[in-house]
């Protein structure tokens, strides 16, 4: 057998308590908290329940299931059915009948409680979800100054009524999906019905169709299988952990990924424009915002090629350089044993080195081994002469911009390096072909059908008003190109 709950669809309950019961015990015989407690309703016919420990509410259970039916009075000569204890007995929130084993086994490990009747072919499932959550807390990624300071949860059922409570819509729609031969992890696809576009929608069921894992234990599992380009440097699927963020996605026509069991939460398509846009644009003013959006393009160019461009006039074009300067960068390399292309690379692979063992040691001690480590071993380096002081600047300078644009951290370090090499072989010309083939398949990429420059295509008023300027709301009459409905407000124009 797989693992997979769907194995036991051909199976069902025979009517006959004991054997059911056999059933589930067999089921789960090697698990130790699997609870299984046998109740008479009201004196005259035996069921039982079947749940697992700590994942229920056991005060809910024992008010809304087991005191009811303890206490229940049945009618003279009345054999109750499933049906019957549904509608007349219990009194919880939510509770559903089934014939299908497979649901059963799926309530009773999403912290639900089946009941089992005797004499009944069917059985009800008890919402009693009593797990603990994180609670909601303003994401550590994606801080922000100024607007909301809440964050998604690992429980999907939580996060998606917070994205239902800031889009009070019934257009709001969400469908689940179950992913994963053992996990079974429930994912749900949201939209706003009257503006995705039937075909992503469609396009997306069909990847997610396609996905056979073993788990799906974070949202990136998805990501990975159903980008466009499985190789490719630049990310096709956005990840956040704000509802105001998958919110304002819907808004435009975007799809949101809810994937139980992690905070992240996938919207698409995704353009590259997204890459230079920050949840605070939107709530601050705009000439604030503006000024720092185009601050993220101008440390997105300096943090592929600064160093790499400093290379190549050191070693290849240094009759480029000012007098000056090149007279200041050939003393201060005066004594320095290594050449300056081992020296970029070494000096490249120590400042991730440095960022990485921050990201993962403890927050305080991470900052502190940060600033002390760069610091430190940057000024001892330079004073010993095993690397020069300008060449410590502008890998610095590269790793400081790179910062600004932290959706593209990982497009940053592969372009850092590769123009590095190419510059080291080739020169400026060597960076020049690497920003052709850069700029090339940026425009050849597509996100689910989407092209992933639509934001650039046939620029017009409307369309460039928030890609490099984020342009105040009264002048945002429009949705992204893609969308169907591209009327945002007024008439458009």
């Amino acid at each position: 057998m797989s693992g997979s709950v769907n194995d036991y669809e051909k199976c069902s309950l025979s009517g006959d308590l004991d054997k059911d019961i056999a059933l589930f015990k067999n089921i789960f015989k090697r698990d130790a908290v699997l609870r299984i407690r046998e109740v008479s309703v009201g004196g005259a016919c035996r069921c039982c329940l079947v749940y697992m420990d700590g994942m229920v509410n056991s005060a809910q259970q024992g008010e809304t299931v087991v005191e009811a039916l303890v206490e229940a009075t049945l009618p003279k000569n009345l054999q109750p059915t499933a049906k019957y204890i549904a509608q007349n007995i219990l009194f919880a929130n939510e509770v559903g009948e089934t014939k299908s084993l497979p649901d059963m086994l799926r309530a009773i490990l999403y912290g639900d409680t089946v009941l089992i009747v005797d004499g009944s072919s069917s059985a009800l499932t008890v919402n009693t979800k009593g797990w603990r959550t994180r609670g909601i807390k303003e994401p550590d990624s994606e801080r922000v100054l100024q607007g909301p300071r809440e964050g998604f949860d690992e429980a999907a059922m939580f996060n998606l009524a917070m994205i239902r409570r800031k889009l009070l819509t019934p257009d709001l729609c969400i469908e689940l999906m179950r992913i994963g031969r053992r996990s079974d992890t429930p994912v749900f696809i949201c939209y706003l019905g009257s503006l995705a576009d039937k075909n992503t929608l469609k396009e997306l069921k069909r990847r997610l169709a396609k996905i056979d894992i073993d788990g799906i234990l974070d949202s990136n599992y998805i990501a990975e299988n159903i980008r466009d380009h499985k190789c490719g440097i630049l990310k096709t699927t956005g990840a956040t952990e704000r509802p105001d963020i998958v919110a304002a996605r819907l808004l435009e026509g975007r799809i949101a990924l809810v994937v139980d069991g992690t905070p992240v939460v996938l919207t698409l398509p995704y353009l590259f424009s997204e890459n230079f846009q920050s949840d605070e644009d939107y709530y601050v003013n705009f000439t604030a915002a503006s000024i720092s959006r185009i601050l993220r393009y101008i440390c997105f160019f300096v943090a592929v090629s600064v160093p790499g461009v400093f290379l190549a006039l050191v070693t290849h074009h240094f009759d480029l350089l000012p007098t000056r300067f090149a007279i200041s960068v050939s003393r201060l390399r005066v004594g320095v044993p290594i050449g300056s292309a081992v020296e970029c690379l070494a000096l490249l692979l120590a400042f991730e080195i440095l960022k990485e063992s921050g990201l993962r040691m403890p927050q305080n001690l991470g900052h502190a081994l940060s600033v002390v480590g760069g610091l430190v071993v940057g000024q001892a380096a330079v004073e010993a002469s095993i690397i020069s002081a300008p060449m410590l600047i502008a890998v610095s300078l590269s790793a400081i911009a790179g910062l600004m644009v932290p959706r593209l951290s990982s497009a940053v370090l592969y372009l850092r390096f590769i123009n590095v090499i190419a510059c080291a072989v080739f020169g400026l010309y060597g960076f020049f072909a690497v920003s052709a083939l850069f700029l090339l398949s940026v425009f050849n990429i597509s996100s689910f059908g989407v092209d992933y420059t639509a934001s650039f295509a046939r620029p017009d008023a409307q369309n460039m008003k928030d890609i490099f300027i984020r342009a105040p709301w009264p002048k945002m009459l429009t949705r992204p190109r893609f969308n169907k409905n591209k009327i945002r407000k007024g008439n458009g124009i």
